[in-house]
Formats: C-alpha cells, structure tokens, sequence
C-alpha cells in the first residue's frame, strides 16, 4: 500500500493536518533509520504512523570526516554533517522502496539555500508516495548552513513561505532549541504556513578524552540526541505547544511507552523516536502498539482529549 494511503482507524490514530493522517502518533525519526529499508526487517513499518527519511540535499554528501559519532551518558553526540545520496539516487534508488510502505512516508529536506530546498520540494512534488517534508533548518553539526536559517525568525518565514508556494503537500518544520526563544521560531513558521512543526533537534554538546587531551569526535562539537536531553524536550515542546496553534510533534530522548505518553501529555500531537532505533531496531512498533493498546481500553480517555492535557494547577 502506498505511504499516502495508511488506514487511520486505530484508537490512537491521529491528523496533523493538509493530508498527514497517521495511524499511530509513533514516528521514526529522520538520520536514525535511513531510507527505512535497513530497519524493515527488524521492525513492522506497518505499525507506525510514519517514517521520516535521511535528509535529502540537492548534491550527494559525504558528511564530516570521522570520528563523528561518540557514546555519552544516556546519549549520543554526533557531527554526521547530513550524509546523503542527493536528490537523483533518491529518486531512482530509494523511492521505489519508500512506496510500498504501509506507512506514511516524510521527507527530510536539507541545503545551503532556499534554492536548494526549492529544487528538492519541485522535483519531489511530481512523485507519488510522499505525505509530507519536513524541513531542516536546524542542524547543529553542519556550519554555516541550515543552522543559520533555523535561529531567524525571518530567514524561516522567508524559507518557509517560499516553499508553501511551490508545494500542497504537509510542511513540517524541524526547529532547534539552540535558540533563545523557540516559541519565536515556531510562531514564524506557523504564520509562514507551515501545518506542523517538529522538535527538538539534537543540542549542541562535546565529549573528550582527558588522557589524550583530545575530543572524541573530529567536528569537536556536535549534536547531543538520547536520553539525556528528554527533560529539554519535555520543557521545549510545552513551550511551543501553547505557543502555536499548528500541531507539534515532539522528540528528543523518548526510549519507551511511557516517554512518549509524556510528550503527548505535554502537548505534542505525535512523536518521534531516534537515537533508541539504533539500540532496540523494533521500539518504534512497541510503542506504537502500546499506545493502540492503551487508547482502546475500556474507558480510556481518548486520544484527542489526551493531547495538552497536563494539570499544572
């Protein structure tokens, strides 16, 4: 079944909007299982709301040099600097693959302009088989790139605006928390026309080796994902929750059922998991099982009325 044809009859099924209606609010987050293939013999892909593809350039990328991935506390840091296979191997090698998915398919999109965020939504735009892109605008490991647009306002209504131009298909921007105002951000996306944003991206963070006086990977700095940066997310996806009138899709840390009923509690619509794909391959159908599980008991409240529904007072 084609990605744009995923049945949303499930208790836990949700609609983000503009055609992205997803079966479950579990997605699989982009840079964590590539173009999906690798993952699909170890996870049921028909369980989960969506995956989210390895970011797509214009030009092939080979990314930093290594070292660029190290093991932290509860985490990872990695400076993979949006490795891909650029927008004609992704057309001709992955989207064959993509399509027969029963799953919605999001597109991660990234570059060094808006005309190379252009040229990618315009040539994707013919195809069939995507629900959605989800921009980036907020790496923190590639310098002088997405990162700048995705910390201006501006530069993200301008890029933003530019592309609801080009596209009908859901927008969905990913934003940094390497800001001092990420509410700002996500409102400038909202009132550029975005349908959804996604957060948080990866935090800017380092490890070292105080024998060799050296640090573990070769960018030095890079970006701080798992574990260890939940309670941020948590604290971010409130934020922009009450910010903005668009859904929000929460991630940043989530490695189990109850990490991912948090995120909607706070807010979010859906979620997205990453950096545990690489520890359990198959956490994304757990969780997403669990949830339909969890909304179709007897009495449950229901999946819409459990979105925001934090008691603070």
């Amino acid at each position: 079944m084609a990605s744009t044809e995923a049945k949303v009859n499930s208790p836990a099924a949700v609609s983000l909007g503009r055609g992205l209606d997803l079966r479950s609010p579990v997605m699989l987050a982009s840079g964590t299982v590539s173009y999906g293939e690798e993952l699909s013999g170890l996870c049921d892909l028909g369980k989960i709301g969506g995956l989210v593809t390895k970011a797509i350039s214009p030009e092939p990328r080979t990314g930093n040099p290594p070292q660029r991935i190290a093991e932290t506390s509860c985490g990872m840091i990695n400076a993979i600097g949006l490795a891909n296979v650029g927008l004609d191997r992704f057309v001709t090698d992955k989207m064959p693959f993509l399509k027969t998915l029963d799953t919605r398919v999001i597109v991660n999109i990234a570059g060094k302009s808006i005309d190379d965020y252009c040229q990618v939504v315009e040539r994707l735009d013919k195809l069939d088989g995507i629900a959605a892109y989800e921009l980036n605008l907020s790496c923190p490991n590639v310098k002088g790139e997405c990162m700048i647009m995705g910390v201006s306002p501006d530069a993200t209504r301008e890029i933003v605006s530019t592309l609801r131009r080009l596209t009908n298909r859901h927008l969905m921007v990913k934003l940094t928390p390497n800001v001092t105002s990420i509410s700002t951000i996500a409102l400038a996306a909202e009132e550029a026309g975005a349908d959804s944003v996604s957060l948080i991206n990866t935090v800017v963070g380092m490890a070292v080796n105080y024998r060799t006086r050296k640090p573990l990977i070769r960018n030095v700095t890079g970006g701080l994902s798992g574990p260890a940066i939940k309670p941020i997310a948590l604290a971010k996806v409130w934020e922009v929750s009450k910010a903005v009138k668009i859904p929000v899709v929460g991630m940043g840390g989530i490695a189990s059922f109850t990490d991912a009923m948090e995120f909607l509690l706070v807010g979010a619509s859906a979620i997205q998991i990453g950096t545990m794909n690489f520890v359990y391959p198959d956490i994304g159908e757990k969780i997403a099982i669990a949830m339909e599980e969890h909304f179709s008991q007897p009495g449950a409240i229901s999946m819409k009325k459990y979105v925001g529904s934090l008691i603070t007072g």
